[in-house]
């Protein structure tokens, strides 16, 4: 490993002293590896942690337990699994959009883009496409209130293009990801993805994993729940390097409780980008700059065990860069890198060159310079973007099991506090066209009309969501307007939030 960091510190040609850097010069070799590395990494990881998603919640993998690497790994899941990279598929939206209508693409572009993509969303991208389709656009659309999976992790796992296009440049980062982030997240969740561009952003130019960490959390509001918990990671490191499970439990610890994400309640599952942002990290900093280490921990920690690692080996892999990247999982990314990913028309080499032709406006849209054969590149010291957080003022009360159907009558039931996220779904979904119309009632007023749809990866979420209520007991009614017998409405549960004290 050392000799790699030597290869790095060697490519880097600093202008002044390390203490005061305010230019980088990469030779545009370089620069392109270090863009073949990110997304060469990050495929690599999604594919090493792809058959323990979910698997492990609340617990970490075992040392004993074999995470397996086979020859042509990465092409078998091409052929097997549409659904595996969608860490990358996602990157790529957006990648696209900027390749087509410039820097200064409209927001609106890229939430088409996504909205209308063929491919499969969950949690808060799901509710953020049902959002944009029916009119709600970004930010509204990834508002919490408008959104209750806003913390999860959907936009940290598809921020990676943000880094990626600004080397050096972690401010111009979080501009590439303010937008498009709060197109599906807020809070915790937006600082996710910011935070993941920003470790992209100085791997270009740092030679030291632990530098890249640390120097990427200035970018985060420091009161935020994220920056608290990365913080923590760094700290718990420095006590036990040795250990990553000393750090992975102070985690569960201190972390796992917090999280207002319905599906979360009463469950070891998290898909909050906090606790597994926390993962990436002990990745990265337990790894010790090791690409197969780094993803090996990122993996063990559990939970979102594809996305994790994805991210740790696409940061990691930026900063070693392609040619560094161990030949057994290098060749793995070679055997596909022609191939389109599933919902796209664009292959990894394709990737590569978009992004290269992308860095390289940034550089020179930032005070740098772009010349035959390098580029010199401003490198920014990272300015805090604003305070904002999910559910403020609420905390979590209880759920109500209801589980009942819309068939022969209403489902009515009550609850007392001044919020609620209502889970439903049709039954008997085929993915055809029937969407239900079902009106909800709050003590005895229409608050709203809301669209089931049988295609589930294109409806809501929930069932509804309503915050701002006054804290009292609360009376709801479900009715179907076009009932089909063979379509039930089932509504499953509720979740409550009352104010916090």
């Amino acid at each position: 490993m050392k000799k790699i960091l030597t290869l790095i510190a060697a490519s880097l040609a600093l202008v002044t002293s390390c203490c005061s850097t305010e230019t980088v010069t990469l030779s545009k070799d370089t620069l392109m590896d270090k863009i073949k590395g990110g997304w060469a990494g990050q495929t690599i990881g999604c594919t090493y942690g792809g058959v323990t998603e979910f698997k492990y919640a609340g617990k970490t993998i075992p040392d004993t337990t074999e995470i397996q690497w086979p020859e042509h790994y990465i092409k078998w899941w091409f052929d097997n699994s549409d659904g595996l990279y969608d860490d990358v598929y996602m990157d790529l939206t957006f990648v696209d959009v900027f390749a087509k209508e410039g820097l200064d693409a409209p927001i609106e572009s890229f939430a088409n883009a996504f909205a209308y993509a063929e491919y499969k969303l969950w949690h808060a991208n799901l509710e953020a496409r049902a959002n944009i389709l029916e009119g709600v656009m970004p930010p509204a659309s990834g508002h919490w209130k408008n959104n209750p999976h806003a913390n999860d992790i959907d936009f940290q796992i598809e921020a990676d293009y943000a880094g990626i296009m600004a080397p050096g440049m972690p401010n111009a980062a979080a501009h590439y990801a303010d937008g498009i982030g709060h197109m599906m997240n807020y809070g915790d969740g937006w600082y996710g993805g910011v935070y993941v561009a920003a470790m992209y952003s100085f791997a270009y130019v740092e030679n030291d994993i632990h530098d890249v960490v640390k120097k990427a959390l200035e970018i985060l509001p420091a009161q935020s729940r994220y920056a608290r918990c990365v913080a923590d990671v760094i700290k718990w490191y420095n006590e036990n390097p040795t250990d990553w499970r000393y750090a992975w439990q102070k985690v569960q610890d201190n972390y796992t409780d917090e999280e207002m994400c319905p599906s979360e309640w009463n469950s070891a599952f998290r898909i909050d980008a906090v606790v597994n942002g926390a993962y990436i990290v002990i990745g990265l900093l337990y790894g010790e700059g090791d690409f197969e280490k780094t993803m090996d921990i990122a993996t063990r920690c559990g939970q979102d065990s594809d996305c994790n690692p994805a991210s740790a080996a696409g940061v990691l892999g930026t900063l070693i860069g392609y040619s560094n990247i161990p030949e057994k999982y290098l060749t793995c990314a070679q055997d596909v890198e022609d191939r389109y990913f599933p919902y796209t028309e664009i292959s990894l080499n394709k990737a590569y060159q978009m992004s290269f032709d992308q860095a390289l406006q940034v550089i020179a849209a930032n005070k740098g310079k772009v010349g035959d054969d390098s580029v010199e590149i401003r490198v920014q010291k990272p300015k805090a973007v604003r305070y904002e957080q999910c559910y403020e003022g609420l905390k979590k009360k209880e759920i109500i099991n209801i589980d009942q159907h819309c068939k022969d009558a209403d489902v009515e039931f009550s609850f007392e506090g001044t919020g609620i996220v209502t889970a439903g779904r049709l039954r008997n979904r085929q993915g055809g066209d029937y969407k239900a119309l079902v009106d909800i009632y709050i003590d005895g007023n229409l608050y709203k009309t809301v669209n089931v749809l049988e295609d589930l990866y294109k409806g809501h979420a929930d069932l509804f969501s309503a915050f701002d209520l006054e804290n009292c007991k609360h009376d709801v009614k479900i009715h179907v307007q076009n009932p089909r017998g063979d379509k039930l409405l089932w509504v499953n549960r509720a979740s409550v939030y009352v104010p916090a004290e």
